[in-house]
């Protein structure tokens, strides 16, 4: 019982001095490539890179202590960020208070989620989510998560669109107009690092030696120049008007929410009240104030994206005073400083006697010293709805990503594997990280990867790697400023690139034509809906369960006839001719409500076909099941066929459907002697008193005889 609920406690069975060398080696490095990419991992979810290091605090070691596998690497991936920024965006301002703490709810979501199934043994669900429809979808989030990457990489800002590719086309635009060339640089060299160091040797923290070059070349160089400025030292009416305007537009934005927010909690009151007018004002009203935000909105990013359009040139005044004229601009005999200036904007109003503008690039900037405060999140109703179909995409996805890394690492190491201890050892992980303000993670493939290959014996090399997170936050994030933005943006569009595998679509479709194209219109609806990821997957899912369900309702029929082998197989597929008088019919799949009409009306159809037909045997070995649908079926179908003159029998039924026979009295209206264990059987019982009197010289029952049709196409 004790390893039950403490499963970490095998792990200290003959555990060697040997053995904590491997773990200790094997935490620290996958920590070294974790800490910059969990920094990464975090800038994509929409939050402070920091956060990232929430997140690779307390989930890698209690989902490791409680988890089934001994080398998996828990934490923040691609995949579960993107999903996380998808699900926030609605509620809250990208990196925002607000935000944050709907971050971390959502994290206790997935992991209240994830335990529950674990503890249930419900870690089957994962099965909804098929391999063509993951497949799809994964290529398509890589697809998604590398191109969000461009404007980082390439210095400019745009705000969100409605679409993802709307996006990237206003990045790139914004690019074409404006690159701040060291950025891109910089994120180019980080590519190159990390490329050629894989290439010379995978044991080499290829992430952790690009991070660091570029944050000293980003120290040495100036990378990130900025400056305090009052409005009135930029001398360009149009950008003081728009500063101005947008100012007033935020202000705007920001009472009329705080209006809507009470007329929602008066029209909650009103209708607990009974009062229906005073909530047909209110909700009026709301909605009118809706649409205003909504067109205030619009407004704001109008004016936002101008703001940022604007380019300077710096001049420093002989007085000590910094100015800004537009680029191009500048007075004769004045000379400026070379660079290209702009302001900063972001969703917050602009503060006129403080303004920050930049000429240089992102960094990470201060990230907080010490530990993260352990607190339980704050639950919100209306958040908690909102969130409630997302914590349930990011469980499944969470989960299969990690099963099928567990899975791949055990064909390795022999270890054996509990699905289910896996969900409550990741759902634990989840829980307690959302304790220490950590957003929703998932188990690596990549760093799982090192983690092997590094040696690790026990989950402990996932506490060392904990360990070490904490001895960065405690002691070393200064060293972390000056770290750019551009180079995290490399980091994640290298390491989804590995997420991208086409192949998996390809297989699908050689595996069966309808996988394929599932996984293929997952694929394209998760890339055109995008951000909306979870409508792509519920498209996946959707089809995934129509197919199943039309197999289901229109299951395998066949006819049988002898082949070469000497038994009995598909007549139509082997091209074999059927006998004049016995119908050998298998069904394959269970007899249940759904498709107990298709076999009536298959055998209808034999009758109608077949004007010389004597007797009837239905090969039941795949029938696994039967229902009260089926069972009423088949009890049609013997005293249609007999009424008909024809004669029917069964070979091949299994226990639990004879259990079924028997109990509803069917067995007893069949007979005895029409119910036999093998299908050979049955054929030496009924053939000679079926093909008495008959003009059927060769029985393909007895001889193998081709179908002519089917002869001449095979050339047999």
């Amino acid at each position: 019982m004790l390893r039950k609920l403490f499963p970490f406690l095998d792990w200290f069975q003959n555990y060697r001095s040997v053995d904590l060398k491997a773990d200790v080696i094997s935490g620290l490095t996958v920590a070294l490539v974790l800490i910059p990419q969990s920094m990464a991992y975090a800038q994509l979810a929409g939050l402070p890179p920091f956060y990232g290091l929430y997140a690779a605090f307390i989930p890698p070691a209690v989902a490791a202590l409680f988890g089934s596998s001994r080398q998996l690497a828990t934490g923040p991936v691609a995949v579960v960020s993107l999903m996380t920024a998808v699900a926030l965006e609605p509620l809250a301002t990208a990196g925002s208070g607000g935000y944050v703490t709907y971050a971390v709810l959502l994290a206790l979501m997935v992991g209240v989620f994830q335990f529950t199934l674990g503890v249930l043994r419900l870690g089957l669900l994962v099965n909804f989510l098929s391999h063509p429809v993951v497949n799809g979808f994964t290529n398509a989030a890589a697809i998604i998560i590398a191109t969000s990457q461009f404007s980082k990489l390439l210095g400019v800002y745009v705000d969100k669109a409605d679409y993802h590719y709307q996006t990237i086309i206003n990045a790139i635009t914004a690019g074409f107009y404006y690159i701040h060339w060291p950025t891109l640089l910089l994120g180019g060299l980080a590519f190159l690092i990390m490329f050629v160091l894989k290439r010379v040797s995978r044991r080499i923290p290829s992430i952790l030696v690009a991070v660091v070059i570029t944050t000293v070349i980003s120290w040495a160089s100036g990378f990130e120049r900025t400056s305090w400025i009052n409005l009135v030292d930029i001398e360009s009416p149009r950008a003081r008007k728009l500063v101005s305007e947008f100012n007033a537009a935020s202000g705007d934005l920001a009472r009329l929410t705080i209006e809507r927010t009470e007329l929602g909690i008066k029209f909650n009151k009103a209708r607990a009240a009974t009062d229906r007018i005073a909530a047909i004002h209110t909700l009026r009203d709301r909605d009118i104030i809706g649409v205003q935000i909504e067109l205030l909105e619009t407004d704001i990013r109008n004016m936002r994206a101008q703001l940022r359009n604007l380019l300077f040139a710096g001049v420093r005044q002989s007085d000590g005073r910094f100015t800004l004229f537009p680029r191009g601009r500048v007075p004769e005999g004045v000379l400026s400083d070379g660079r290209t200036w702009r302001i900063k904007v972001s969703n917050r109003p602009l503060e006129t006697d403080n303004l920050l503008v930049s000429a240089g690039g992102d960094v990470v900037g201060s990230v907080p010293v010490g530990l993260p405060a352990l607190a339980i999140p704050k639950v919100e109703v209306g958040a908690l709805l909102h969130l409630l179909p997302y914590a349930l995409i990011i469980s499944l996805l969470g989960f299969m990503e990690a099963i099928s890394i567990v899975k791949a690492m055990s064909a390795k190491t022999g270890q054996r594997i509990d699905p289910n201890q896996e969900l409550i050892g990741q759902g634990l992980g989840n829980i307690c990280g959302a304790i220490g303000s950590s957003y929703p993670t998932s188990g690596s493939f990549s760093r799982s990867a090192v983690n092997l290959q590094a040696g690790a014996f026990s989950g402990l090399s996932s506490v060392f790697t904990s360990l070490a997170v904490v001895l960065v936050l405690l002691f070393f994030t200064p060293l972390l400023y000056y770290l750019p933005q551009s180079v995290l943006a490399a980091i994640i569009m290298m390491a989804v690139i590995g997420l991208i595998n086409l192949n998996g679509m390809i297989h699908a479709w050689r595996a069966q034509w309808y996988d394929g194209l599932i996984s293929v219109i997952t694929f394209g609806c998760t890339l055109i809906l995008a951000p909306h990821l979870d409508r792509g997957i519920m498209v996946g899912v959707a089809l995934s369960v129509l197919v199943f369900l039309y197999k289901s309702m229109r299951p395998t029929v066949v006819d049988l006839s002898l082949g070469l082998d000497r038994g009995l197989h598909d007549s139509v597929a082997f091209g074999l001719q059927e006998c004049r008088y016995i119908d050998v019919v298998r069904f394959d799949g269970p007899l249940f409500f759904a498709n107990a009409g298709y076999l009536e009306d298959q055998i209808r159809k034999r009758r109608l076909n077949k004007k010389q037909l004597r007797h009837i045997i239905i090969v039941a070995n795949g029938i696994n099941d039967i229902d009260a649908s089926g069972q009423e079926a088949l009890s049609l179908i013997v005293d249609r066929v007999r009424s008909a003159g024809i004669d029917i029998s069964l070979s091949g039924v299994n226990e639990s459907v004879m259990k079924v026979l028997k109990r509803t009295h069917l067995l007893a209206k069949i007979g005895k002697d029409h119910v036999f264990p093998k299908t050979d059987m049955a054929l030496k019982s009924i053939h000679v008193r079926t093909h008495r009197s008959g003009e059927e010289k060769n029985c393909p029952l007895t001889e193998v005889v081709h179908s002519h049709i089917h002869s001449t196409e095979k050339g047999v």
